[in-house]
């Protein structure tokens, strides 16, 4: 395993890894740093139906591997590591470093790809029974609701499969929005509104998650007739939004209020030689394809740069 490379990736969701993959097909020799397999958080996805090539969807445990397999054929190296910060270095401060768990890795340039996650929802109790109940992952922890009812909090896309993958495990499904209309697209709607196992909760806010030494319920508030209301349930799954895994690269980029990092159309930051690609970066579309088109731009983008030097 070698420390010093062209092209440091970190993150191997679908940007970090067809970066690599593009990468690589440049010449240019390439690290990724991902401290899970390659895929990162779409490998607990049940079923993708909107990337292109798959017309009867895959899950996200057999797209990752794929992709990761493709890069690496084309001579990526995958280095399991957690990364922690990413730093300028050498006497002109035009190469980088990036620090992990495991060692420090050298590179010309950088791609920062570290995707996003889930946001806490803030309600009382949600941290006291995380893994006892609350929980981000239907796929994960669904099995364990066989037979029960089981309640989703949000209204976008994540909210709408995780319920339906929950119709799988729950015989009921309370999926709680706190406003009228949701946000998810309208095929996942119109799942949702088929399916006998799901009731949509609008208009409702949870207040909070009752239980002792695991979830046995909920608090509810609805914001239409100020009603306040409690039901049993035998967990909780929170999709209330993500926020950008920007942390490792504060000290070299500004990112904006949001936490996202600011790019050009290249994809390339205010500090040349570094880059971001996906869900981390500012004005992100936040979809698998548009992930993977970001990663391919800024590979092409980190190309041209080393070229250039």
């Amino acid at each position: 395993m070698a420390d010093s490379y062209d092209l440091l990736i970190v993150g191997g969701g679908l940007a970090g890894m067809t970066a690599g993959l593009y990468a690589a097909r440049y010449g240019l020799s390439t690290g990724l740093v991902e401290r899970m397999m390659g895929g990162a958080q779409i490998i607990n996805v049940e079923r993708i139906d909107n990337f292109p090539g798959f017309p009867d969807g895959i899950s996200g445990a057999e797209l990752g591997p794929v992709v990761q397999e493709q890069a690496m054929a084309a001579g990526v190296e995958f280095l399991m590591d957690e990364a922690v910060q990413v730093v300028r270095e050498g006497g002109d401060g035009s190469d980088f470093r990036v620090d992990a768990d495991g060692g420090r890795y050298h590179a010309k340039a950088v791609i920062i790809a570290t995707g996003s996650r889930l946001r806490s929802a803030g309600i009382p109790g949600e941290e006291r029974l995380w893994g006892r109940g609350v929980s981000h992952c239907a796929t994960c922890d669904g099995p364990l609701a066989m037979g029960e009812t089981v309640g989703v909090i949000g209204g976008g896309d994540a909210a709408a499969d995780e319920a339906l993958t929950l119709t799988e495990y729950a015989d009921r499904v309370l999926l709680f929005h706190r406003r009228e209309e949701l946000r998810a697209q309208q095929v996942l709607q119109t799942r949702l509104s088929e399916n006998p196992k799901v009731e949509i909760v609008r208009n409702t806010r949870v207040t909070e998650i009752c239980g002792t030494d695991t979830v046995s319920g909920v608090k509810l508030h609805n914001a239409a007739t100020g009603q306040a209301d409690a039901i049993d349930l035998a967990g909780i799954f929170i999709y209330v939004g993500v926020e950008p895994n920007s942390e490792l690269a504060r000290g070299l980029v500004e990112p904006d209020r949001a936490g996202h990092i600011p790019v050009n159309l290249w994809m390339a930051t205010a500090t040349a030689g570094l880059y971001a690609a996906g869900d981390v970066r500012q004005h992100s579309a936040a979809q698998l394809v548009t992930s993977a088109g970001d990663g391919a731009t800024a590979a092409i983008a980190a190309y041209r740069y080393l070229r250039g030097k």
